[in-house]
């Protein structure tokens, strides 16, 4: 295969990789909200009362409501790159089809930055853009692919979809357990969750893992316990 060829090839699968990484990444963010928001709710609960029936309120409420949330944001969020992303095609296409031949140069001078002699980067520049001269622009220019633009609905579900499992551990800590051991086991059961999670957020991201874990499991033990303590204030000074 031709080294220019290969080169493309490679750096979209480098963008490929790079946007897995970057879902997966949001995925385990996603949970990590769903489990810190849920919990620190239903803690707050149990502090001020011990009826199943008002933790189940609270959690459901906050699970379902937490997940659209997240995943309204999202679309909204991934819809405006989304827009830019076609803004910025449509502005390339009218590039090339008003002054060619500066885009061409333009293109060319593009490739020699990257290392390529002035002629080889001519002919290079050439013979892709009679291949594909959009694509050939958008890639090197923009590091952009028109057949992969980013998907509000697919983000938006994939951050409910996270959101949801991420909550359902605390949710079922909660109500599973004695009434006595339920503000315990459920602040070990997420405590431990988001050690997990900081770990793997940290692993995928190439960070540190210590600092990253300490860093979301004080955050969350913090807001358990403030959440806790309110709910307890409220409860025995007859609030609620």
């Amino acid at each position: 295969m031709p080294v220019t060829e290969v080169i493309p090839a490679i750096e979209t699968d480098d963008r490929q990789i790079g946007r897995r990484l970057n879902w997966l990444r949001a995925g385990v963010l996603g949970a990590n909200d769903g489990i810190v928001s849920v919990a620190s709710l239903v803690v707050g609960v149990a502090g001020a009362t011990t009826s199943t029936s008002a933790l189940a309120t609270a959690g459901i409420a906050g699970l379902v409501g937490g997940a659209i949330s997240m995943a309204l944001g999202e679309y909204v969020s991934v819809s405006s790159q989304r827009d830019s992303e076609r803004a910025l095609i449509a502005r390339e296409r009218h590039d090339l089809a008003t002054r060619p031949d500066a885009e061409l140069a333009t293109l060319a001078l593009l490739y020699r930055r990257r290392g390529l002699s002035a002629s080889t980067a001519d002919t290079v520049a050439r013979e892709l853009t009679a291949h594909d001269a959009l694509a050939a622009h958008l890639e090197v220019k923009l590091h952009m692919d028109a057949d992969d633009l980013v998907s509000p609905g697919h983000a938006a579900l994939s951050s409910a979809v996270s959101f949801t499992f991420g909550a359902l551990l605390p949710l079922l800590a909660i109500l599973l357990p004695p009434a006595g051991l339920r503000v315990p086991i459920t602040f070990a059961a997420v405590l431990v969750a988001l050690a997990l999670t900081g770990s793997l957020s940290a692993h995928i991201g190439g960070s540190g893992k210590r600092r990253a874990t300490l860093r979301l499991v004080g955050g969350g033990l913090l807001a358990l316990l403030a959440t806790w303590l309110i709910g307890s204030l409220l409860g025995t000074t007859g609030i609620v």
